[in-house]
């Protein structure tokens, strides 16, 4: 018999929501003798949390303020969640996540970086580093701030709309210059995956987090010879670039170990000479 919560065969460890003392309800019956729970509704509070696979373990991903969690346990200060939007599973230290019935977010940070200050002018003290897709929840506006649960936030900074754009390529390009960071979304860093998971929520279409779940999840299959256009994505094994234009690509990588652009057919003989092989699946998204 399996131990409790562990992951069964066939299984991803990513959205297995159970470990050796709960599971989500959901389960009923297939993670052993745990306590099967529906968890609680949180947000994160802290400005980005790592996602880690076990209690001071690895970084699997990165969750950005305002992202909806299901909270199944809370042991040891450290909280059992699942992320809503796309069900990634791990643990975050539990002083990160909001207060309970904190209220959801109603704008996101639409550009690169931005700060939250303290008063609404230029040499106020900053109290929070928020990140391009993180969430806040606008309290008042004046003058061209917004007043946030964050801060106070210049409102050019912002959009209140979950939807930024229609092309997550030229949201993804407002990234370029990042420095690479594996299994990061935006804070401090950002990976492959994480650029495209962060460019497509923007532009308001679902997304797993990690690589391979994208090129089995994402749009839809294109042939080998198809013709390539702009936002489409290109896989190698353990690794996701956008198609920025005509032998062009846009990735987050560490060969410059940032986000940047790339000649497509540089960086294919480029991955192919470091042993890693061709490109394994090419995708094309609705619209």
């Amino acid at each position: 018999m399996s131990a409790a919560g562990a992951v069964p065969p066939g299984a991803d460890r990513r959205r297995w929501p159970a470990n050796a003392r709960v599971a989500a309800r959901h389960l009923q019956g297939r993670a052993g003798d745990v306590a099967y729970v529906e968890g609680t509704r949180r947000l994160l509070g802290a400005p980005a949390a790592d996602l880690l696979a076990a209690p001071g373990g690895a970084r699997d991903r990165q969750l950005l303020r305002g992202v909806a969690l299901r909270v199944y346990e809370i042991h040891q200060g450290v909280a059992f969640v699942e992320a809503e939007a796309d069900g990634y599973t791990g643990y975050v230290a539990a002083d990160m996540l909001a207060p309970e019935g904190a209220p959801a977010p109603d704008a996101w940070v639409a550009i690169r970086e931005t700060l939250g200050w303290e008063a609404p002018k230029a040499r106020a003290m900053a109290r929070a580093r928020l990140s391009f897709g993180a969430g806040v929840r606008v309290l008042a506006q004046a003058e061209g701030w917004a007043e946030t649960d964050a801060g106070h936030i210049p409102l050019s900074h912002l959009s209140q709309s979950a939807v930024q754009g229609a092309d997550p390529v030229a949201l993804a390009e407002r990234l370029l210059g990042l420095p690479y960071l594996w299994g990061a979304n935006g804070a401090g860093g950002i990976d492959c995956s994480g650029l495209v998971q962060l460019a497509c929520q923007a532009a308001g279409i679902p997304c797993p987090g990690d690589s391979d779940q994208q090129a089995a999840e994402l749009g839809e299959a294109l042939p080998e010879g198809a013709a390539l256009r702009r936002g489409d994505l290109l896989f190698w094994k353990g690794h996701v670039a956008w198609v920025a234009g005509p032998d062009r690509i846009l990735h987050a990588n560490a060969h410059s170990m940032s986000v940047a652009y790339e000649g497509l057919g540089a960086a294919c003989a480029r991955i192919a000479a470091a042993g890693e092989g061709p490109v394994t699946a090419r995708r094309r998204l609705p619209g």
